[in-house]
């Protein structure tokens, strides 16, 4: 693929070939046609305006709850980390975010003005633009609880303003306009003075007590089923430890699978088929994915 007609200052920041295992948390994924990160929503109009109109769009942040396998993305990347990066107080309990602030940015930010809840925001391990598409929560908080209204791009480079109401949201799923992406989000909080970053520490100290933090994962694999917990289910399974390649179920989450260095794309998908295979015979419970699998395999 080409970077067609683009002015010169945005075909420099256009990458061909690019490895996506630079741009996930699991570090693995094998080469993207086009990578490109813009500087503005008019650079990312310019951008999808130039795409073959059959080319697919992959918007990334983080690169967590992001599985790419092996042979790679044919079509386009955009990388909205660092980019979609504004984040203003609105009024009393509103704030304006964009889709490529970080989470955890976002719960520390809230905290300063007194806004809440949004400390569980701090344990959603990516950008907001991830978690709008998902609805992602952490510690009984879910995203799309606090959305007012949001600001997309569609395929040809058009922004819209949309209502939340526009979208059927529920645990983990998002679904609304076809072919639209998240440039960022009004949300609602209410005062909560009393709130502190102690409060953030405490909640991360617990989720690095419990998680694999610092091992390359995506997050949490499945999501849970109706009144049950995916960890339970893998670990009464006996599958903690269970090792497919360089992919493991972690020992101190079953619900992670960690990449060891070695692991590639197909461990790890092979990894997650396996774990659904041995829930389903054990326990008669279909665990679906909660990371997102793209690409093509090698």
């Amino acid at each position: 693929m080409n970077a067609f007609a683009l002015p010169p200052d945005m075909q420099s920041r256009v990458l061909h070939d690019e490895p996506m295992s630079r741009h996930t948390s699991w570090h693995v994924g094998g080469p993207a046609d086009l990578y490109f990160t813009p500087n503005s929503v008019e650079d990312v109009a310019a951008f999808l305006r130039n795409l073959q109109p059959d080319s697919s769009v992959l918007w990334i942040g983080l690169g967590s709850n992001l599985l790419v396998r092996d042979g790679g993305i044919r079509g386009a990347v955009v990388a909205t980390h660092g980019v979609f990066d504004e984040l203003e107080r609105i009024n009393a309990g509103e704030v304006w975010s964009g889709s490529g602030v970080a989470c955890a940015k976002l719960a520390k930010q809230c905290i300063k003005w007194g806004l809440g809840p949004a400390e569980f925001f701090a344990g959603i391990p990516g950008t907001l633009g991830g978690a709008l598409a998902m609805n992602a929560g952490a510690f009984g908080g879910e995203t799309w609880s606090h959305v007012v209204s949001v600001t997309t791009i569609d395929r040809a480079g058009t922004v819209h303003e949309r209502h939340n109401s526009e979208y059927q949201v529920s645990y983990r799923h998002v679904s609304g306009p076809a072919n639209e992406y998240f440039l960022g989000a009004r949300l609602k909080f209410e005062p909560r003075p009393g709130v502190s970053n102690e409060d953030i520490r405490l909640l991360l100290a617990r989720r690095k007590a419990t998680q694999p933090i610092g091992e390359w994962s995506c997050g949490s694999v499945f999501t849970n089923p109706a009144g049950d917990h995916a960890a339970r289910l893998i670990d009464t399974a006996g599958l903690k430890g269970h090792r497919i390649g360089g992919a493991r179920v972690s020992e101190m989450h079953a619900n992670f699978i960690v990449n060891d260095g070695s692991a590639t794309a197909a461990d790890i998908e092979q990894l997650i088929e396996f774990v659904q295979r041995t829930v389903a015979e054990k326990f008669g419970v279909q665990l679906n994915p909660e990371v997102r699998v793209v690409g093509e395999r090698a």
